[in-house]
């Protein structure tokens, strides 16, 4: 959704820590000729004094102030300043989305991901960035693997601390942090530690975080295949156990920035491996009990998707999500029985969008045989079975056997 803007094009202009110094002649340029320059104390100070041009310092909180603050000034000349590449994590993006591409024009710096990479040798298309700017830290967990390297936007000082921490709890005490002050300008730093031993004082709020991970082989992995380990959620042990997840995830086939709607949420497990497949995809939680929302929700910042929204009864919660889309899937996991569930996922599923509903009992069995009758579809049935001790030897303990039901709304599996 764009805002109608009928002023010249806004110019956006990247700023490194090098200052006035590291710009191009026309990104000086249309600093100049603004009426107005927007930005960061930190950012309008690079401006030298001798460049006379009206300055103003963003509000907090920015984002919702910025439709207000641009009407204030239709017509004029303005320049926005951002931090190295305007497009990179910037201010860039969310005026695109507001005022549309065409008016804009945007003079972009090095990011200080290409900077970082540039320092260290590492190949900048072959790393993984993660923003902890107004995220948590958490939200870094699914990228953790073993060899992996990545970078880390620090939202100020305290981020290098918060992420040795956050990898000494994880299994990855032994990575290695690289902490890169002010790249590119005349007070630039870099400091290295390992997260295990990591004491180093807090320096420049300006940081981006160096990762290169080393794994310890005792702890579970966590990647973001589905099927985690069981025992890394907690909670009263209503669980979607790992076999049958990585099945029912593969049903639901995610997608980059899907919607998953995850209906008895339980422990939040489909929710939490939906969203871990990649970090632009969103899942809602419906779940009764209260005490199990707060477990998924639990889980969920454990996990590092702190992102899931969780919320009531589906049947009189719809209205209360801020997803304001239909979702592209809906998993049912429990409550199949229950008047009125499978036909409100139904009624709100988008066309063309997925749902996938597993049964465990004779009594949701047979709805789901009747829902397929209806809306066709494919039915499967599959149990797993566990190896257990049985005195000296080995025996295979059999779980609850699975139905599932897959079907495309509209359309074929």
């Amino acid at each position: 959704m764009t805002t109608d803007w009928s002023g010249p094009p806004i110019a956006v202009v990247g700023i490194g820590a090098d200052g006035w110094g590291g710009l191009g002649g026309a990104a000086r340029e249309a600093v100049s000729a603004a009426e107005m320059v927007f930005g960061s104390a930190r950012q309008l100070e690079l401006i030298p004094e001798d460049v006379t041009v009206k300055r103003r310092r963003w509000p907090s909180p920015l984002v919702p102030a910025l439709p207000g603050l641009f009407a204030d000034h239709i017509g004029r000349q303005l320049c926005v300043l951002a931090s190295g590449d305007p497009m990179f994590y910037g201010i860039g993006v969310t005026l695109a989305r507001l005022f549309g591409a065409d008016h804009l024009r945007v003079f972009p710096q090095a990011s200080s991901a290409s900077l970082a990479c540039a320092r260290l040798g590492w190949a900048l298309a072959e790393i993984p960035v993660v923003s902890a700017v107004g995220r948590p830290v958490a939200t870094v967990l699914p990228e953790l693997a073993a060899g992996r390297r990545l970078l880390v936007l620090s939202a100020d000082k305290h981020t290098p601390g918060q992420l040795a921490e956050l990898l000494r709890g994880n299994g990855f005490g032994e990575s290695t942090l690289t902490v890169l002050e002010q790249l590119g300008g005349p007070r630039e730093r870099v400091v290295r530690d390992r997260a295990a031993g990591w004491e180093l004082e807090t320096g420049d709020s300006l940081n981006i975080v160096a990762i290169d991970c080393v794994a310890d082989p005792k702890h579970p992995r966590a990647t973001r295949v589905p099927g985690l380990p069981d025992g890394l959620y907690g909670g009263d042990g209503q669980l979607t156990k790992s076999e049958v997840r990585a099945l029912t995830l593969a049903a639901l086939a995610p997608a980059p920035g899907e919607l998953l709607w995850d209906v008895g949420g339980g422990s939040g497990s489909i929710a939490i491996e939906w969203c871990r497949t990649h970090p632009s995809c969103r899942a809602v939680s419906f779940e009764r009990l209260e005490h199990r929302r707060r477990q998924i929700a639990d889980n969920a910042a454990a996990l590092g998707v702190p992102h899931i929204g969780v919320r009531g009864d589906i049947r009189t919660d719809i209205g209360k999500s801020t997803e304001s889309a239909p979702p592209d899937a809906i998993f049912v996991g429990g409550g199949l029985t229950q008047d009125g569930v499978l036909e409100t996922c139904w009624s709100h599923l988008r066309h063309g969008g997925r749902l996938v509903a597993n049964a465990v009992t004779a009594e949701s069995e047979a709805l789901l045989l009747n829902c397929a009758t209806a809306h066709g579809g494919e039915l499967r049935k599959f149990q797993i079975y566990r190896a257990e001790a049985l005195g000296k030897f080995t025996t295979w303990r059999p779980q609850l056997p699975v139905t599932q039901w897959t079907v495309v709304k509209g359309g074929s599996v």
